[in-house]
């Protein structure tokens, strides 16, 4: 695709499923209030390393976290991950919040906070530090740690992309 974005139109059986936040909305009308749920929901694939999220609307919480999850599937992401870490210190940014993801040594497990926890869990990497600034916003903080996701590279890529040998990095 011309975004660079990595979307796989694949979902797979292996898909671990987290609801990040439910929240309750209503709409004012001429005969009272109508209520209703929005769900905001993270999937992934800790084998595949693949990683998406969706919200989703409705009149009950779990036809909205059914909603959410459908969405999530046509939203999964590849990302790119050593063994047991990430490659490298990235800073995603999505709207008013930002979230850093840094490397972390053998042991030292995730090292998050609600949203950002969820989303590291799905793609299944075992060692990270992070830290969510700016806005707390459940949807900001996702997205943007999926941003972060996105931008990571491995040592081939980079390296076809400046023309180098892999040694020389």
């Amino acid at each position: 695709m011309a975004t660079g974005h990595n979307r796989r139109a694949e979902p797979s059986s292996g898909l671990k499923e987290q609801v990040v936040s439910i929240n309750r909305v209503t709409k004012v009308v001429k005969g009272g209030k109508n209520l209703s749920f929005s769900a905001l929901v993270v999937i992934g694939d800790p084998a595949a390393k693949t990683v998406g999220f969706g919200t989703g609307k409705a009149k009950e919480v779990p036809a909205a976290i059914k909603k959410g999850i459908e969405a999530a599937k046509k939203n999964l992401r590849k990302v790119h991950v050593l063994e047991t870490t990430i490659p490298h210190p990235v800073l995603g940014r999505f709207g008013a919040g930002q979230v850093l993801l840094k490397p972390a040594p053998q042991g030292t497990g995730v090292i998050a906070g609600g949203p950002v926890r969820a989303v590291i869990e799905a793609v299944g990497i075992p060692n990270v530090l992070t830290k969510s600034l700016g806005t707390h916003n459940p949807h900001n903080v996702v997205k943007a740690t999926i941003n972060a996701l996105e931008q990571l590279r491995d040592k081939n890529a980079v390296a076809d992309m400046r023309g180098l040998a892999v040694e020389k990095l």
